[in-house]
């Protein structure tokens, strides 16, 4: 009989920093898929947010159930950032997790690429820097104080690169002419500047979407400043020593996975109703319609992880002094997702 389990159901949840808790007692019983009798757990993390919907629409409409079969139980954990899952992988916990681009990037650095293999995109685009309406210039922000997810997270090496390139400076402990501050989970940066104790953030979806409600203006939407707006956002990585033990149960993830994007971008209206009533089902609440829909606008879900842009993430992490220098080759692993692709007859992806 087909088991998921949720590890981080709404009754599971008493604070979204907790997560990482949640995932640490969840115990592995993996074994090499395909021995006939043997089980596989699988012990996936992704974000409370819209630019992880590819995993909470999967959840919603049973893709990962369906195409990871009876011989697999799912245990899922929901994390504040992916700092958090960055944390969880390399201390075993995880075997696969949504993340974004620097969390993964600082899983193989510290690992000394041991840890992990990117093994599919997700998202590009959906995060933003919102600010007060009094601010019409990055110039303004001399002097406030803005919110990140956490510190070395994706959203926050954005933010410290973009006030570098203007001049602005900011510092690991909230110094410098911009005080930045992790504030985690996102729902209480959008608290704290509805409150007026931030000036803004540079956050994901739906959390910049849920600040505009507040009457916050965006400042610079992240899109503007890649190449044709591309850029990865979300990948799907997996814990290597289960891709060497199960290279067929992470076949049957990617198939999830790419069943999901191809839903969301042929359903999207319907996709956003299901990411939401997952939300409402793990987290005990769901989004506004206005903020449900404009963070579904702001984002590309696709398979293609946006390699060159993940280079060039690392580039901006080391510019600000998060990251020393990092070789990323061999952190890609997509012949699987290629081999799906080419069977669905959808573009096959490059590192």
């Amino acid at each position: 009989m087909r088991r998921v389990a949720l590890a981080a159901g709404a009754a599971a949840i008493t604070a979204l920093a907790a997560a990482c808790g949640s995932s640490a007692s969840s115990t592995s019983s993996n074994s090499t898929s395909g021995s006939g009798s043997s089980h596989v757990t699988l012990r996936l993390g992704f974000l409370a947010n819209i630019t992880h919907a590819p995993a909470l629409v999967g959840l919603n409409k049973g893709f990962f159930t369906k195409n990871l079969g009876n011989g697999v139980t799912l245990k899922t954990s929901i994390f504040s950032s992916g700092t958090q899952e960055t944390t969880a992988l390399l201390a075993g916990q995880l075997d696969a997790a949504y993340v974004g681009p620097n969390p993964a990037i600082n899983a193989w650095q510290k690992s000394s690429g041991k840890a992990i293999k990117i093994i599919s995109g997700a998202a590009s685009g959906g995060a933003a820097l919102v600010v007060k309406p009094s601010i019409s210039s990055v110039s303004q922000l001399k002097g406030q104080k803005l919110a990140t997810p956490s510190l070395g997270n994706t959203q926050d090496v954005a933010l410290r690169y973009y006030l570098k390139s203007h001049g602005l400076t900011t510092t690991q402990t909230g110094g410098g002419d911009v005080s930045l501050t992790p504030i985690t989970p996102h729902s209480d940066a959008v608290l704290e500047f509805k409150s007026g104790q931030i000036a803004g953030g540079w956050e994901p979806a739906p959390y910049d979407a849920e600040m505009v409600a507040d009457g916050g203006k965006e400042l610079v939407n992240e899109a503007s400043l890649w190449p044709g707006g591309k850029f990865v956002t979300t990948n799907l990585v997996v814990a290597q020593p289960f891709l060497k033990a199960n290279p067929s149960v992470v076949s049957d993830l990617l198939k999830a996975n790419i069943e999901s994007i191809k839903y969301i971008n042929a359903n999207p209206s319907s996709a956003a109703a299901a990411a939401n009533a997952e939300l409402t089902t793990l987290l005990g609440k769901g989004l506004k319609s206005s903020a449900l829909q404009a963070s579904f606008k702001q984002i590309t879900f696709t398979n293609d992880p946006i390699a060159s842009s993940l280079a060039t993430d690392a580039k901006h992490a080391e510019a600000v002094g998060l990251l020393t220098p990092v070789n990323l080759s061999g952190i890609y692993d997509l012949g699987p997702l290629n081999t799906l692709l080419k069977a669905d007859g959808q573009p096959q992806v490059s590192p």
